[in-house]
């Protein structure tokens, strides 16, 4: 389990992605909280644009530090972001 003094998480997903649905299954799994923001919706494309220069799902937004790619391309860096135990 992730301990609770971690960043706040924001997720960018859209419809149909499935390696949205993938990270937001392991992050449920490890117990990590997160708020997920709609990238179909203009202004939040707008937004995760203006804040990351990424468009495409899923991002995802750790403070000042952003991840892109599909679940295997983030899922050791947010292993490591987030204080996870290796088992990768």
């Amino acid at each position: 389990m992730v301990s609770s003094s971690h960043q706040p998480i924001i997720l960018y997903t859209a419809p149909s992605c499935s390696d949205c649905d993938t990270l937001k299954a392991w992050l449920g799994h490890e117990g990590i909280d997160f708020e997920e923001r709609d990238l179909s919706r203009r202004d939040v494309m707008e937004e995760a644009r203006a804040r990351t220069g990424a468009r495409l799902a899923p991002i995802t937004v750790i403070g000042d530090a952003f991840f892109q790619g599909t679940f295997l391309t983030q899922k050791p860096l947010l292993t490591v972001a987030l204080g996870l135990s290796k088992g990768v």
